[in-house]
């Protein structure tokens, strides 16, 4: 007779996913997993087969979670130039109790170039980034907040390498402040110059 999992999957994968964002794939090993989500090894093995599915699978759960949250705060932004910088924000601050910097960067930057798995699930969300910006980009044109002499796509891939470049210094002891300055200064180069 089977037995019923003694614990919460998604609480599980939330820990896991706090652990690799923290050290990484390499540097996080199975026991450390099993002690950081309170599970046996056992149930860590029957449930997720393998630590490379653990850290897919943690990849995903990041990015459900950081796109909820995307998706709200855009939503409740009054304008485009406010939307923006709430997602820039974001980047830099993140929530409370949530690691510094961002997963997707770190699995890019470590395992892209010899896995394939982890660069599909990074450029995915990194795409999914994109579309948000264009979205917050074509808004702020329509409603002549932001300027028009390029296009919705280009200004997008530039804010998207931007936010890349400001979750990379998330991570380290660079001043919050000193990225915010960079934030602000992202929405102002977008304005149309009278605004």
């Amino acid at each position: 007779m089977a037995r019923n999992k003694e614990f919460n999957e998604q609480a599980v994968l939330d820990k896991a996913m706090e652990l690799f964002w923290l050290q990484g794939y390499e540097k996080t090993s199975i026991s450390e997993l099993v002690e950081h989500t309170g599970i046996h090894r056992k149930s860590l093995y029957d449930t997720f087969t393998d630590k490379h599915s653990l850290f897919l699978r943690s990849i995903d759960r990041f990015g459900e979670k950081v796109n909820r949250s995307l998706a709200a705060g855009v939503q409740q932004a009054g304008t485009a130039g406010e939307a923006l910088a709430f997602v820039l924000d974001y980047m830099i601050c993140g929530e409370q109790d949530m690691p510094p910097g961002c997963m997707l960067v770190n699995a890019a930057t470590e395992l892209a170039v010899r896995d394939a798995e982890a660069d599909d699930k990074s450029r995915a969300g990194f795409l999914r980034t994109e579309q948000l910006l264009r979205k917050i980009v074509e808004r702020g044109q329509l409603e002549g907040e932001f300027d028009t002499r390029f296009s919705v796509e280009e200004l997008a891939r530039y804010l998207h390498n931007g936010l890349v470049g400001l979750r990379v210094l998330a991570r380290t002891s660079i001043p919050k402040e000193e990225l915010q300055e960079i934030a602000r200064l992202s929405v102002e180069l977008l304005k149309m110059p009278d605004k």
